[in-house]
């Protein structure tokens, strides 16, 4: 099943400072049929997030380690997930155990693009996997 099949569009949100990484990272979320949001902030993911909740949030590890309690507090659909990234390669700070427990992954961007994608892919298919796609059944394909 496509990404197309099962939904409109899954909201992805890019949160970061590095803007050259996160445009190249929506223009390739726009071409796998997601709909990708780039915000600065962690604030202004939760505010973003809180209008019109996204599948994913990809937010900058050295953003959520200095504010965990606000990284926590991005509401996502339900079935959704939260992944961290950093752009080099050297040993990233330490995030809080509640804040680790929420993370998905944590990727080297862009060395693991490809990583990513599939991650996307695989939370996009347990989504539609599991019935928790927002779609409304008809009344006539309801169970009585």
């Amino acid at each position: 099943m496509t990404l197309g099949e099962g939904l409109a569009a899954m909201k992805v949100l890019l949160v970061g400072n590095d803007a050259a990484l996160l445009e190249g990272l929506a223009q390739t979320f726009a071409a796998q049929g997601y709909a990708p949001r780039v915000v600065a902030t962690l604030n202004e993911a939760r505010e973003a997030a809180s209008r019109d909740a996204p599948l994913l949030v990809i937010a900058e590890h050295d953003l959520a380690a200095s504010a965990g309690a606000e990284a926590l507090a991005i509401p996502v659909l339900p079935g959704g997930a939260l992944m961290l990234y950093h752009s080099r390669a050297e040993q990233a700070a330490g995030i809080s155990p509640s804040l680790q427990r929420l993370v998905l992954a944590e990727l080297t961007l862009p060395l693991e693009r490809n990583r990513l994608l599939a991650l996307a892919q695989h939370v996009s298919d347990r989504v539609i996997a599991t019935g928790r796609t927002g779609r409304r059944t008809p009344p006539e394909q309801r169970a009585v």
